[in-house]
């Protein structure tokens, strides 16, 4: 059976729990161990669906169309491999499913009570992910912080866990560790409350992570050792770095992996940290200021959160820019661009030459829909790279049929359900979905495969005529358009051939001019960058050197 490591979060949110769960497994995994990653968010939404991204960040969808949290994402990427619907729950869809199991009488007539049935929901769906990965450790990371009503439960879960299967589990605690700047020294105090907290639930953390924009020192590991009632070996520092990337190795500096092994009384297998090594120490090359920067622009409308930015709402994009980047040894700089400012405001789209490529991701809605299609009219024109996702490649659609076809009143039905010429819309099951309001997980979501066509610019990036993507959308190309779009200049390169439905679309004589229905970043990852990616920044390089004189300094 597999064993359980229950990642936990103390005092603050947005810490890292889901990079630091994310980097244990990648650590066992080079150890030589079967690893797979869930995550339990304390949400009553069934899924992360429904969820805003300036309040959530990403949703991230699987292979299989699960909606949920983008640390499904970090676990992907840092395993490099599938993470399946099964590893995704919500405190919404537990207590579904309990309702649906009293419904069905599986309980035998029982009273269904909050305590135990929700934790052996719990548990039973933690049983099904170890045994469908056929997994020697599962990781196990519960949302939120300590101490929260929100997500006793799934300490509970834990805890009666690790009652039955004694030697079987362990916790993690990633806990921050303030140092405020009027007093200029690191504060235990915070993370000992926290364990205070996990004390009253009946559990005891075997590892405390200690989060921190400094590196740990001796005094307060010990502190925290005596306080917490931990061996001070057991006290793993986790200060702030560069790249999330640089996390299982810097764990390894205070033995991590060996002491979870030694925890659960398994031998340690020799640590091989060889593939992860080599891309590590290639990313800090291209990350040094001397190395010449590719600077991609990516045009949105989910960055705003108050005063300030939230990367998140983008966060697979980002990182499918950097591992292509990287790939190439190059240094990634990007900078977000408010779609809402290009919107009859011709002066500054002048002002994205100096970029060596633009996206245009995905979204919902009218807002900054304006800016969007006149920025891709910008890049068509002004051959700058372009790479359109999902909303993006529909947009990019738009734009072309108003400024390339002249049918100046084209649109996509989201916006303008009346266009005269809807060149996106939907199809007759999302119209039900829509009339009905069977809106959360009904749009097209999960793997779907894509036929190339030969000679194409997505045809050359995969080197197959057949390939498989990640779908999140409830709007397609309107396939009464096509021909039209296709005799003015428009490539349709990437067909579902079961629907017929248009999945990428290019344009000939262009260094770059890409867009995807799907979802490519989501199949990104440091170590196998998407073919597409690689493809855009290829384009950007070569922009890059061919206007280096002309460009002007980029924020991250």
């Amino acid at each position: 059976m597999a064993r359980f490591i229950f990642v936990c979060g103390g005092v603050m949110s947005g810490i890292g729990k889901g990079v630091s769960t994310a980097s244990i497994a990648r650590l066992l995994k080079e150890r030589g161990f079967r690893v797979t990653a869930c995550k339990i968010d304390p949400y009553l939404n069934v899924d992360a669906g429904t969820m805003n991204p300036t309040e959530h960040g990403e949703v991230f969808v699987t292979e299989d169309g699960v909606e949920c949290d983008q640390d499904i994402g970090n676990y992907e990427r840092f395993l490099g491999q599938d993470i399946p619907r099964e590893n995704y729950m919500t405190t919404g869809l537990i207590y579904q499913t309990v309702i649906e199991r009293e419904r069905n009488l599986e309980y035998e007539g029982k009273c269904v009570e909050v305590i135990p049935h929700i934790p052996e929901e719990v548990i039973r769906r933690l049983d099904r992910a170890g045994k469908k990965a056929k997994a020697d450790f599962v990781l196990v990371e519960i949302g939120g912080t300590v101490g929260e009503y929100q997500n006793a439960l799934f300490l509970e879960a834990g805890r009666i866990l690790r009652l039955q299967r004694p030697g079987d589990v362990l916790f993690v605690l990633v806990s921050y560790l303030p140092v405020p700047k009027l007093v200029g020294e690191m504060k235990t105090k915070p993370t000992q409350y926290a364990v205070r907290s996990m004390n009253t639930a009946g559990l005891q953390p075997d590892i405390i992570i200690a989060r921190s924009v400094v590196p740990l020192d001796e005094p307060r590991k010990k502190k925290i050792s005596i306080f917490c009632n931990i061996a001070p070996e057991d006290v793993i520092s986790a200060p702030d770095i560069k790249s999330i990337y640089e996390i299982p190795l810097n764990f390894e500096r205070d033995h991590l992996s060996e002491r979870l092994l030694l925890k659960f009384g398994i031998k340690a297998k020799k640590r091989s940290l060889g593939e992860w090594d080599v891309f590590v120490k290639k990313m800090r090359r291209a990350n040094k200021p001397e190395t010449p920067a590719v600077r991609i622009g990516i045009v949105g409308k989910y960055f705003g959160t108050g005063n300030f930015v939230l990367s998140d709402s983008y966060i697979s994009v980002i990182e499918a820019v950097k591992h292509a980047t990287w790939h190439f040894g190059k240094r990634p700089e990007i900078e977000w661009l408010n779609a809402e400012e290009y919107e009859g405001n011709p002066s500054s789209l002048k002002l994205l030459k100096r970029f060596d490529g633009i996206i245009v991701p995905g979204g919902f809605g009218s807002r900054g829909v304006e800016g969007k299609i006149a920025v891709i009219r910008f890049c068509r024109v002004s051959n700058i790279p372009f790479f359109g996702l999902c909303y993006g490649m529909q947009l990019a659609t738009v734009e072309f049929a108003r400024h390339a076809c002249r049918l100046r009143d084209a649109h996509t039905t989201e916006v303008k359900g009346a266009a005269a010429h809807p060149v996106i819309h939907t199809l007759p099951e999302q119209l039900v979905n829509i009339k009905e309001r069977r809106l959360g997980g009904s749009m097209r979501l999960g793997a779907y495969t894509c036929a190339l066509k030969p000679g194409t610019k997505s045809y050359k990036a995969h080197g197959s005529a057949l390939i498989s993507e990640r779908h999140r959308h409830r709007y397609e190309f309107n396939g009464d358009f096509r021909d039209q779009l296709e005799t003015c200049g428009l490539i349709v390169s990437g067909v579902n051939t079961e629907r017929n439905l248009v999945e990428i679309i290019e344009l000939r004589g262009h260094p770059f001019f890409v867009g995807t229905q799907f979802h490519p970043e989501f199949k990104s990852r440091p170590l196998a960058p998407h073919p597409l990616f690689i493809e855009f920044i290829r384009a950007g390089i070569k922009k890059s050197r061919m206007h280096a004189p002309e460009k002007a300094g980029a924020r991250r």
